[in-house]
């Protein structure tokens, strides 16, 4: 993995040390440039006639994301973000009034309001399992839950928005497969900088965001959905005609593949460029690029835990690259100042952004860092030594 050239392929980290990908990351050029060049294209010939000319290229996106997940590309649906992803998946389950979900304290916000908001509609149940005294699900507890509720889907965020945790997807998986229930797997903040295997992880959904980890453009993301939600017939509760085909007036035949989840029209200019950034990721190697990110966040962790009355809030056996921070005695807007002047790109993280792993804690708003591979140990040095000054 040669630094230099990724860094010559990211222009926005040359002014500026760039600490925020879990946030929104850099594109590398070669993204905006497709986007851009299809754009163009759009410009001169309508969006139909470039879609048309550019079949091939598009249907590009279903392979790298295959590659990128360990499936095939039937698998794959696109979508415009990770909670389109995730409400189309949650929208296909059958809920019936009694129900119940099974999730954790630690899942995404918008998550969460999705399952109250099934509860208000279907009158289901919401079971939180159990964490340990180190953060990580209780693994026990989480099996005594569904033995005894029988839920009809398990919902797991695989990183929360804070804490570093790194939830046990993989064990989760097989308690599922055990009892044959629906797995859905939020994977927004792990895909692409975490290798993400969903042969290994077992679960029948996965949705993701293009604009974190895999830096590639707002307003993109993906749906994995496995071979045995296909084969059951599952299919959003909203379908047009690019998920189904309209064969009789009161009939329609879904389509065999993950496009089903799919809507018709689309942004091909942002799904071209999701696709280079993934492609862009595949031919690093996301084993290369985890390695790469586990030094860099332990040096990081190392010298920050290094500073006087700076307190990480690490939760959990297994941690990534997202750290949240807090030094006692000093309010949040001077963290802010030191780091806005030495132009260090952050972002803060508040209660309200995950209310359930903040419940816990009397903190309200806490600064997030999360470097990525275009990041240097010289860059990780600047940053604890602004730090360190406050």
């Amino acid at each position: 993995m040669n630094i230099d050239v990724i860094r010559q392929d990211t222009p926005g980290c040359y002014d500026k040390i760039f600490i925020n990908s879990a946030g929104s990351s850099l594109m590398p050029n070669v993204v905006v440039e497709k986007m851009t060049e299809y754009l163009h294209e759009e410009e001169q010939l309508g969006g139909y006639e470039v879609a048309r000319l550019r079949e091939k290229e598009i249907n590009k996106f279903y392979s790298e994301i295959a590659k990128l997940i360990n499936c095939n590309p039937e698998n794959i649906a696109f979508a415009y973000n990770a909670t389109d992803a995730y409400a189309k998946a949650l929208s296909s389950i059958p809920f019936k009034k009694g129900d119940c979900i099974l999730t954790t304290n630690d899942d995404y916000i918008s998550n969460q309001i999705a399952f109250l908001s099934l509860k208000k509609r279907f009158d289901i149940a919401i079971i939180r399992a159990n964490n340990l005294a180190n953060g990580d699900i209780d693994i026990e507890d989480f099996e005594r839950i569904i033995k005894k509720h029988n839920p009809v889907l398990v919902a797991i965020t695989h990183i929360p928005t804070n804490s570093g945790l790194v939830q046990q997807a993989e064990e989760i998986g097989k308690i599922c497969a055990r009892y044959d229930t629906w797995y859905l797997l939020d994977a927004c903040q792990s895909v692409g900088q975490l290798i993400v295997d969903v042969e290994k992880i077992g679960c029948d959904f996965l949705s993701a965001t293009g604009r974190k980890f895999l830096r590639g453009p707002r307003g993109t993301g993906f749906l994995y959905v496995s071979d045995k939600v296909l084969s059951k017939g599952l299919e959003p509760l909203f379908i047009d005609m690019r998920g189904a085909d309209f064969i009789n007036f009161d009939e329609y035949k879904i389509q065999k593949n993950a496009k089903r989840f799919e809507l018709w029209e689309m942004s091909y200019a942002s799904l071209v460029g999701l696709t280079e950034a993934v492609r862009y990721a595949n031919n690093i190697g996301l084993g290369k690029i985890f390695e790469y990110n586990k030094k860099l966040v332990k040096r990081l962790r190392e010298k920050l835990s290094q500073i006087p009355g700076l307190r990480l809030l690490d939760r959990g056996s297994e941690l990534s690259n997202i750290l949240t921070l807090k030094i006692d005695r000093r309010e949040l807007i001077e963290i802010e100042n030191a780091l806005k002047d030495a132009k260090i790109f952050y972002s803060v993280s508040t209660k309200y952004n995950s209310i359930t792993d903040f419940s816990s804690d009397k903190i309200e708003r806490v600064v997030r860092l999360s470097p990525h591979y275009f990041n240097t140990d010289s860059e990780i040095d600047v940053v604890t030594r602004v730090i360190g000054s406050i």
